[in-house]
């Protein structure tokens, strides 16, 4: 691809951007998109991997960045995301469960629509929109843990990609659980696919998934020490030897000016 002038070149890569970020049903968002509330600054980044003293080797020692997670989106939300939050309102409904009690939050980021359920609600928020007519989320496509260490009482989240076969529509659920009391429900029951993916999930992070009917580690040795994924986790690593040289895992070695 070639370009004339510095102006076409800047219209270009403002439409790739733009096309990278695009809303529901292909809209791109803009002025009329629906904002977030804010974002929830929840810590400060130092160093590309959060290392201290002399493990951080990769150049980015010096770099200063807030963690932040995106706030509450308010209504509308654009495309097709409306029906869906109409829907599991009335579905929750129809159960006797009100919208505000079982949701903490709707988000809209970059063109994704996600609930955030409280864990005590997961089941019959998944129940509801796997089987309501109008939301027919039939396939959950894994579940990923994320550790968020400053994220006072939610440290870990889990979040479950949903896809609506029928009406070809995309959601995302998310749930927290504190650190000190790591347990969520399993969806299994709901969703068997997510058998695995709630063992890796347990077996990475240390998030328990009450109800699963066998949660054991798949990865690491059944007698291993910790959750490798988890930000407290030792940056460490096993030593290594390559004909008599003895490579130390990446904390123990210098730094590099």
């Amino acid at each position: 691809m070639t370009f004339d002038s510095p102006d076409e070149t800047t219209t270009a890569h403002d439409e790739i951007d733009a096309a990278a970020t695009a809303g529901p049903e292909g809209t791109l968002p803009g002025a009329d998109e629906p904002q977030a509330s804010g974002a929830e600054v929840i810590g400060v980044r130092h160093g590309m991997f959060g290392v201290t003293g002399t493990g951080d080797t990769s150049g980015y020692g010096r770099l200063v960045r807030p963690v932040s997670l995106p706030g509450s989106t308010p209504a509308p939300y654009g495309g097709y995301f409306d029906e869906i939050v109409d829907a599991v309102r009335a579905a929750l409904g129809a159960v006797g469960i009100r919208f505000e009690t079982a949701l903490e939050k709707v988000v809209v980021f970059r063109g994704e629509l996600t609930l955030h359920v409280h864990r005590e609600h997961l089941v019959a928020v998944a129940q509801v929109l796997r089987d309501y007519a109008a939301l027919r989320f039939e396939l959950c496509l894994g579940v990923s843990g994320v550790h968020y260490p400053e994220d006072a009482g939610r440290e870990l989240h889990a979040v479950y990609p949903l896809m609506s076969i029928t009406h070809n529509r995309r959601l995302r659920v998310e749930v927290s659980a504190p650190d000190a009391d790591p347990h969520i429900p399993s969806l299994y029951a709901v969703y068997p696919t997510t058998d695995w993916h709630e063992r890796e999930t347990y077996d990475f992070f240390g998030i328990i998934f009450d109800g699963h009917p066998s949660l054991t580690r798949i990865l690491m040795p059944d007698d291993w020490r910790g959750h490798p994924q988890r930000k407290d986790y030792p940056l460490g690593g096993i030593p290594v030897e390559y004909k008599g040289a003895r490579i130390p895992p990446p904390d123990e070695r210098r730094a590099y000016s």
